[in-house]
């Protein structure tokens, strides 16, 4: 086990907003056990279109206040947020902070057989080249294809993640991916993976959809093992015995707590008690 660290302590994760919560919907599924504080930075949502200073001030902010929760392990479950301040968080703090991107590239670098991989994102991760970078490390023979699809975030944040105009969208955004060739898609921003369903349709059977939220838990949770900092197993005493203790959630995000709690309940597979908003710029964001 970690020096010092609580096991049965809280995992933090973040995001600019809400998309992050795919990404605490898949460690609530796979580490059932583990509590989580969660932070969407709904007051200053979209990252995607703010420059890197910008985004690594907001993400120190939100770090220090994850501290304050005593986290055991931090996630940046932003695509953004991971390309521009992922290598600096993982330097200054002395916990795991994972990121959404490595493990994305990891899987469709697995996955692809003709080496031609495309990438979904907000226009500030298909900018960054980070997606690219990463795959290119793993292998240079690698071609990667970008495409930033931006009404995609306001589409999944009305709820029209089924509907013909979305679809409509979609089909013009991938057409060019199409054309490339591609076997491999990275869905490379948190809402993405609930456009899955209709992805599908739109690519096809034959190419393969890349859901970074999913392989971010899968990492967090080999790191957890790793280190020794899995929860302990959850029982209950008396007439309960032998049954899970639920695990602890917390929400908290910078402004609209109503409309984010909505949202939450629409994804996760349990109702969210409550959200409470805070002042994030009370945090220091300078390092």
């Amino acid at each position: 086990m970690a020096d010092g660290m609580d096991r049965n302590a809280p995992i933090g994760v973040f995001d600019s907003g809400i998309g992050g919560l795919t990404v605490a919907r898949e460690i609530m599924r796979q580490m059932p056990d583990e509590n989580i504080v969660y932070f969407g930075d709904t007051a200053r949502v979209p990252y995607g279109n703010k420059s890197k200073a910008t985004i690594l001030r907001f993400s120190r902010q939100i770090v220090s206040f994850l501290r304050t929760k005593q986290v055991k392990a931090i996630v940046i479950a932003c695509n953004t947020a991971s390309a521009h301040a992922l290598e600096a968080i993982e330097k200054e703090q002395d916990i795991p902070v994972l990121g959404v991107i490595k493990a994305g590239a990891y899987t469709a670098a697995r996955a692809t057989a003709n080496g031609r991989i495309g990438v979904i994102a907000t226009r500030g991760t298909i900018d960054s080249g980070v997606y690219e970078q990463v795959l290119r490390d793993l292998n240079p023979g690698f071609q990667i294809f970008g495409k930033a699809c931006p009404l995609f975030v306001p589409l999944v944040e009305e709820g029209l993640t089924h509907d013909f105009i979305t679809e409509e969208i979609a089909r013009r955004y991938v057409k060019d991916l199409q054309y490339k060739g591609i076997d491999t898609l990275i869905l490379g921003c948190t809402h993405y993976p609930l456009l899955r369903t209709l992805l599908r349709k739109v690519m096809g059977e034959e190419v393969a959809l890349v859901n970074p939220a999913y392989e971010t838990a899968v990492e967090l949770k080999a790191l957890l093992t790793q280190k020794g900092l899995c929860h302990a197993p959850r029982m209950l005493s008396g007439a309960e015995e032998g049954l899970g203790a639920p695990a602890s959630y917390r929400f908290y995000v910078s402004d609209l707590a109503a409309q984010f709690q909505e949202f939450a309940n629409s994804i996760l597979p349990y109702d969210v008690a409550g959200t409470e908003q805070i002042d994030i710029e009370e945090y220091g964001g300078s390092h």
